[in-house]
């Protein structure tokens, strides 16, 4: 009996935690993987999203997304994005690395650079939305400092609206490239340091020979999800501008296309073609970051 009750308990046990198990698989499945195959059949239809009827149209979409200049060629968009992110990097890089050290007050400034990254990206887009106006607080202060000579219309002129809009994602994204960059240079022992002030190395020698090296996988790392972020790029575009004026990201044009022209199919077809670009992108993370053997 003693044998019979322990075998109950274990079969309870076991029963509980795949009962757990189950509620996050079939969440996982019904709100990840069926809207993908979803998405792959619709890309081969013209469904508009209403109809019960969906007409195979085969590699047509992909074929417009390729051929038609106002499909494609809004990934030049991502371009501004994508060198924003070396600047991005590199600030996050440049305060991580001086705050890594000694300094006074560095606890106050990494609050105040991750900050940004806490906020939602709607109330980002509305901030540098009144920052970005005519009347707003850029031209103010260069109006304040004698730089009105400057002053523009920093989301009307098509020349500057993406530089504009890229300063916004920067100011919100350096924070999280700084804690990783932080975090990673944090890890680096102190007695190599103290080794390098020995031999003589100043701080700039420390960084280039000590610090580059140690964190080459996390700038690897940043780097690939720099790209990733510069292709999706959708919040701060969409709530400043709409993507008008030149502005519009493929993902933008992907919403648009879906559900104001009501082009399930196309739009699908687009999801299926930026997915494929993150699956490249996360193929070569894997390629460039891979463990030495």
């Amino acid at each position: 009996m003693p044998k019979l009750s322990n075998m109950s308990y274990k079969n309870q046990r076991i029963l509980i935690i795949f009962l757990f198990s189950l509620v996050p698989v079939v969440l996982l499945l019904t709100f990840s993987y069926l809207p993908v195959f979803k998405m792959f059949q619709y890309s081969f239809t013209s469904w508009n999203g209403f109809s019960k009827n969906m007409e195979y149209v085969g590699f047509d979409n992909y074929k417009t997304i390729f051929t038609k200049p106002e499909y494609f060629a809004v990934f030049k968009v991502s371009l501004y994005y994508f060198f924003a992110t070396f600047v991005q990097m590199g600030l996050a890089l440049y305060f991580a690395t001086i705050l890594s050290f000694n300094v006074r007050m560095k606890n106050w400034f990494k609050g105040i650079l991750f900050f940004p990254t806490l906020l939602n990206g709607v109330a980002i887009g509305f901030i540098f939305l009144f920052f970005f106006k005519p009347e707003g607080t850029l031209n103010t202060i260069l109006d304040l400092v004698g730089l009105g000579a400057w002053q523009q219309k920093w989301l009307l002129n098509p020349q500057l609206i993406n530089i504009s809009l890229a300063f916004a994602s920067v100011w919100r994204y350096m924070g999280m490239n700084f804690i990783i960059f932080l975090g990673a240079i944090s890890s680096i022992g102190g007695d190599i340091y103290e080794a390098s002030e020995i031999d003589g190395a100043n701080r700039w020698h420390q960084f280039r020979h000590i610090i580059i090296p140690s964190i080459k996988r996390i700038l690897q790392l940043n780097l690939i999800l720099a790209v990733s972020g510069a292709i999706g790029v959708f919040e701060i575009p969409y709530v400043m501008t709409g993507g008008s004026n030149g502005s519009g990201t493929f993902v933008i044009q992907t919403v648009d296309v879906a559900f104001k022209y009501s082009k399930l199919g196309l739009a699908s077809a687009m999801a299926v073609v930026l997915l494929g670009i993150v699956v490249l992108v996360t193929v070569l993370q894997r390629v460039l970051i891979k463990e030495e053997k």
